[in-house]
């Protein structure tokens, strides 16, 4: 079993870097830009606040690794998602000149994470962001909460994560066939056939269907294998998107990384010791079995592979499951995720080289059991063949477990409350340059549309302004250039890193509003600005 960490794209992943949110590219484009280019066209002048943006590190990272067919690198958020935790099995049987742009239209950083504004901006009224009017504007109002606010529970998925062939839910979770598990069964069919051809020539050409039987039980084993792991998870409150059979084995995608290094120990562990298991149970019903038959040599296949499976999958070394154990035992010791994933991760690299070089070596010198003299040109090559593509698979998922911890130790950085953006209110039938001028003169760089009693229906799109040419502003209304706010559009100021990109991938939009607890609006959230902190945090060493 193998792990790693795919950002959803999902995951996954940080797109990796623009999975957080699903916008259109010409959207993110002029996110950046709306009312920036609304300043040069002489609507916005520079003002004195700044946007707050994310600063400052946590140490939290995930579980990761890569996945055996080319699995993305999470370079940043993939559609993951939140970063997925894959537990794989590796089967080894077989305009003018404008002023100098202010500090609050880049959206520059705060060091104390706090927004910024002179002393003189901040009422008793509006404790919670200067320059920014509220919906709830009586002083003796009661705050309550607001239930459409996104608090950073799970979102609902909707549609299935797919990935192959559906051939069931065991414990909710769906286990799909990928294409390429059909090209492992016909090698393991060819080769296991042509081994019975030897310990059982009167099979004939029958002796196929059976090296396809043994192939379908196998991964039955490998899939129990994973099932362990879901288990584990489901136990642990760990979400698992899907079981999937592949090529090199299988893989369980869990959402969330482990809590404590004891978890992530027992939910490593659980899946080489039911292919312990597993090979136990099938030397035990191959005890009454007459050696030399079909049912003798199939339970002795099967014992040997379950027992091989588990022996690889518990080298220490990431991405495999003895390496995801190593590196809890680092992080029970140092009291760091990020040492544990290093030290697994460096001693996953030192296994895909060993491998590489010495799996041929031990192949020709007879060591694992076969006759040197029995060895051929081709016997060579496909051992080496397939020396490189385990080291191959072992050394990039190393590398991704790396990258995947990074990102986990980076995503606390991102804060719904430090890189939200001042907004101004203003009513529906607004013209958008008086909206600009309000705008200007709060030091703001968004605009929320409310009703006659202050309450939040839209947010104007960024986009959408600068689309409007400079002397058609006072003719147009904000109202027409505003997206209505659904309730997933409502996000909590407390929302941060995979949370924040949670509720922001439940419901992809260029804006979204930023409340309070009590249901006080704080600010506009661009998912643009979400975006470039991401990459920032990214591209900063450890």
């Amino acid at each position: 079993m193998r792990s790693s960490s795919e950002p959803r794209e999902d995951s996954s992943t940080p797109s990796e870097t623009r999975g957080d949110v699903n916008t259109s590219p010409e959207d993110r484009e002029e996110a950046t830009t709306s009312l920036e280019h609304a300043t040069r066209d002489g609507d916005l002048e520079p003002g004195s606040s700044s946007g707050p943006a994310a600063e400052g590190r946590t140490e939290q990272e995930s579980p990761s690794g890569a996945a055996a067919n080319g699995a993305a690198e999470a370079e940043a958020t993939e559609g993951s998602s939140g970063p997925t935790t894959n537990h794989r099995t590796a089967p080894e049987a077989t305009g003018t000149s404008p002023a100098p742009t202010p500090a609050h239209l880049n959206g520059e950083p705060k060091r104390d994470g706090a927004p910024t504004g002179s002393d003189h901006d901040r009422t008793p009224n509006h404790p919670s962001h200067p320059n920014l009017p509220y919906a709830h504007t009586d002083p003796d109002a009661q705050p309550h909460a607001d239930p459409r606010i996104a608090k950073g529970r799970p979102p609902q998925r909707p549609k299935e994560p797919g990935g192959g062939l559906l051939m069931g839910r065991p414990f909710g979770v769906p286990v799909y066939v990928a294409p390429s598990w059909f090209l492992v069964a016909a090698l393991i069919t060819w080769v296991f056939g042509g081994q019975l051809d030897r310990v059982l020539p009167e099979l004939g050409a029958a002796r196929y269907l059976v090296a396809l039987f043994f192939a379908v039980a196998f991964y039955g084993s490998v899939l129990v294998h994973e099932l362990a792991h879901t288990v584990a998870a489901l136990r642990f409150k760990l979400p698992v998107r899907r079981i999937q059979l592949q090529f090199f084995g299988g893989v369980s995608e869990i959402e969330k990384e482990a809590e404590t290094p004891g978890r992530e120990f027992v939910l490593a562990f659980v899946g080489p010791l039911l292919s312990l298991i597993l090979s136990g149970i099938f030397y035990l019903a191959m005890l009454p079995v007459e050696p030399g038959t079909v049912p003798g040599v199939l339970l002795a296949g099967l014992m040997v592979s379950n027992l091989i499976v588990a022996a690889f999958n518990l080298l220490p070394g990431l991405p495999l499951d003895g390496g995801r154990m190593l590196r809890a035992v680092v992080w029970k010791i140092t009291g760091r995720p990020m040492s544990g994933t290093i030290a697994a991760a460096w001693v996953g690299r030192a296994l895909a080289v060993s491998v590489l070089i010495g799996l041929p070596l031990l192949t020709q010198t007879g060591a694992l059991g076969t006759n040197t003299e029995d060895i051929s040109g081709m016997d060579t090559v496909t051992d080496a063949l397939l020396a490189a593509i385990l080291a191959a698979i072992i050394w990039t998922g190393a590398g991704n477990s790396l990258r995947m911890a990074r990102l986990r130790e980076h995503l606390p950085e991102l804060r719904a409350r430090n890189l939200t953006r001042r907004a101004v209110p203003v009513e529906t039938n607004t013209p958008l340059s008086e909206a600009l001028r309000r705008a200007n003169a709060a030091g703001a760089r968004a605009l929320v549309v409310v009703d006659a009693d202050g309450q939040p229906l839209s947010l104007v799109r960024e986009a959408a302004i600068v689309g409007v040419p400079e002397h058609r502003r006072p003719w147009v209304v904000v109202s027409g250039l505003a997206q209505d706010l659904t309730d997933g559009m409502r996000v909590s100021a407390e929302l941060a890193g995979e949370d924040l990109l949670d509720a922001l991938r439940a419901t992809p939009a260029t804006e979204y509003l930023v409340v309070e607890e009590t249901g006080e609006i704080y600010g506009v959230l661009s998912a643009a600005d979400v975006e470039r902190a991401f990459v920032k945090a990214m591209a900063r060493p450890n």
